[in-house]
Parts: structure tokens; sequence; C-alpha cells
């Protein structure tokens, strides 16, 4: 089954390398979408693909990247779309 959520992802996120991260770990997983920065500090993201991988991102959300101090995830289901070929990092 195919899942697609939008993560916010709070704490000492950015300036970690916490979006190549992301991007690398969504790879590995095969999950579309894309990852960014916030204005008011957090990490944005919205994945795609397998309900069982999607599930291992938003696991991996709560450790993040090895700098990074992750303090709280927020996640939003929305109805799966596949509207993108891979995962990218937006500026």
């Amino acid at each position: 089954m195919m899942k697609r959520v939008r993560v916010k992802i709070f704490g000492k996120v950015q300036g970690v390398f916490f979006r190549a991260y992301t991007k690398e770990e969504a790879q590995k997983l095969g999950i579309k979408g894309w990852v960014k920065n916030l204005p008011d500090g957090s990490v944005e993201a919205l994945f795609e693909g397998e309900e069982k991988a999607v599930d291992e991102m938003i696991k991996w959300c709560h450790k993040g990247s090895p700098s990074s101090i992750v303090t709280k995830v927020v996640v939003e289901e929305e109805p799966y779309v596949g509207e993108f070929k891979d995962f990218t990092i937006r500026y």
C-alpha cells in the first residue's frame, strides 16, 4: 500500500546536514518527495512511497542526522498522489 505524509521536524535541525542525510535515507528506502528548511528553524519534508518505507522514514526523523537534536516530529497523513520522480532538497 502506498502512503504520503508531510512531516515537520523541530529542534536543532538546521546547519547539521539534516536535509542531506534525509535525502540519503529516503533514497535508500525508495521514497520520493522533498525536504526543506523553514524560516522558523524547523525542517519540513514530504514523503511518498510504500507504507513500510514511509513508516521507517518517520522513525528515522525522530533520530535525524548525527549532529541534530530532534525535539518534536509532527506527522500529517495526506492522500497518496504519486507526483514525484525522485527525492530532492528544496531551497
